[in-house]
């Protein structure tokens, strides 16, 4: 053995293990069932929040961080995507997927959120900590030191060019849309600046919780006893929940009578029940009728006129939600799992028709912010030889005088006129009505005869309608 003394030890900070926070921990695994899934962030989360408020005791306020902090990030990924470009020393695409939703969760609290600073830098690197190690929680840490040195409007003036030279690339990154997305948009609204840019500012904006009574099992009435419920703007059976009300609390939704419908989706059954029909009125079709939110309504309307509704749906798991939405109707219906571009009823078997297709979901990126990230433009190339057909069917199904009602949640010209300008040019003996006098008392609904809402004009997704009449 060596006479040499030994050296004394350099004195350190002892390790400490990381402290996992719920709600952090929470939002985060939201993100990856989001990435790695391609889950959607109001079907993950609830199941989510429930067990946290079981297993960790997560309050009210607990559960709204979370919430925020997961469709926070999400609606506002494109700009933050950028601003962590800018700050770390590889292409993003190089990022861990994993170390990248921890980025962004810091980049939100520290630019969108009014959590201080050393909490939200703190925070989401004990967060890295957590669920990536001390070696990428160093990473984290440096990165949003970088981000923490100015605020959003700083950051985009740097990450964003200038409207003047690229009008599109400006609001895609300063609104957090794909590009193609805002163009398309921008073809859809028509006009200038100011009203792309509310679009894109209400894309960006939690919507509130609608309600929809359902007629002969509820009344808005009975919807507006309940706390910080307050009249829908336009459909006479909806009511909001101001203040991010629970939905599952209400009595009337727990047991069936109401449930959560957007005032959109409302507006376009009631425009459809209220067209007017030459003749007979006794039975209607929902041709696409999953997961239901229309078909209840659409029941129980024709209820009160002694119709009856057939709703069809082409999967069987969302034909089971279209049953369940239906069950206790107070009028006759039947449900059956059919393809609608193969319908097993005969041609002419219905007054009133409802094809609400399916589509890019443009039109609903309020509620589902990771929609804007997983379209692509090619996918309208998808969607369209089959709302083409869908339409085509709903016209063949419909008897002479009655109506149809194409609806999409889409604002996207290719999905909207273009699918019933070429559906009109196959069946010379249907026509289109102006269908802006079905939606009373509404504004701003253009030239028609076809109708399109807005979230930033109307409070609602936006959804498109177009009325057309089987003249032979």
């Amino acid at each position: 053995m060596s006479d040499q003394p030994r050296r004394p030890r350099k004195p350190g900070k002892p390790y400490r293990r990381p402290q996992k926070d719920p709600v952090r921990f929470l939002a985060f695994e939201a993100l990856r069932a989001v990435d790695e899934r391609d889950a959607y962030a109001n079907l993950v989360l609830p199941p989510l929040l429930r067990k946290a408020r079981e297993k960790d005791g997560f309050e009210a306020r607990d559960a709204a961080l979370a919430t925020e902090l997961v469709y926070g990030t999400l609606r506002r990924q494109g700009t933050y995507d950028a601003i962590i470009a800018e700050c770390v020393d590889r292409p993003l695409r190089e990022v861990d997927p994993p170390v990248l939703d921890v980025l962004s969760l810091g980049a939100h609290q520290l630019l969108g959120t009014r959590i201080p600073t050393h909490a939200a830098v703190s925070a989401s690197v004990e967060l890295a900590r957590v669920v990536l190690g001390d070696g990428r929680a160093k990473f984290v840490n440096a990165v949003l030191r970088k981000i923490a040195q100015d605020d959003l409007d700083g950051w985009i003036s740097k990450v964003a060019p200038p409207y003047d030279d690229d009008p599109e690339e400006h609001l895609a990154v300063v609104h957090s849309h794909p590009r193609w997305v805002v163009s398309a948009l921008w073809d859809s609204l028509g006009g200038g600046r100011a009203g792309i840019e509310r679009l894109l500012e209400a894309d960006n904006e939690r919507p509130e919780v609608t309600l929809v009574a359902r007629p002969g099992r509820s009344t808005a009435e009975e919807l507006l006893r309940e706390e910080s419920a307050v009249p829908g703007r336009w459909s006479p059976y909806a009511v909001r929940l101001a203040e991010g009300g629970e939905p599952g609390a209400v009595d009337a939704v727990r047991q069936g009578r109401a449930g959560v419908q957007d005032e959109g989706s409302q507006l376009v059954a009631l425009a459809l029940a209220n067209a007017p029909v030459e003749g007979r009125d006794e039975k209607w079709l929902d041709g696409c009728a999953g997961p239901g939110g229309k078909a209840a309504l659409l029941a129980a309307l024709a209820a009160e006129r002694g119709a009856m509704l057939l709703a069809s749906e082409k999967q069987p798991h969302r034909a089971g939600l279209v049953a369940k939405a239906l069950a206790g109707n107070p009028g006759p219906y039947q449900v059956i799992a059919a393809d609608g571009t193969r319908p097993p009823w005969q041609p002419g078997s219905f007054d009133r028709v409802l094809m609400d297709v399916p589509c890019t979901g443009l039109g609903a990126l309020r509620r589902r912010p990771e929609a804007r990230w997983r379209r692509r433009p090619e996918d309208l190339e998808g969607f369209g030889p089959l709302q083409r057909e869908l339409l085509s069917t709903a016209v063949e199904s419909v008897r002479v005088g009655g109506v149809v009602g194409y609806a999409t949640c889409s604002p996207h010209l290719a999905e909207t006129r273009a699918v019933v300008q070429d559906v009109l040019k196959q069946w010379p003996t249907a026509e289109l009505l102006d269908a802006r006098p079905l939606f009373p008392g509404v504004p701003e609904l253009g030239d028609g005869p076809d109708v399109q809402l807005w979230p930033h004009a109307h409070g609602t997704d936006a959804m498109y309608m177009a009325i057309i009449r089987r003249t032979g």
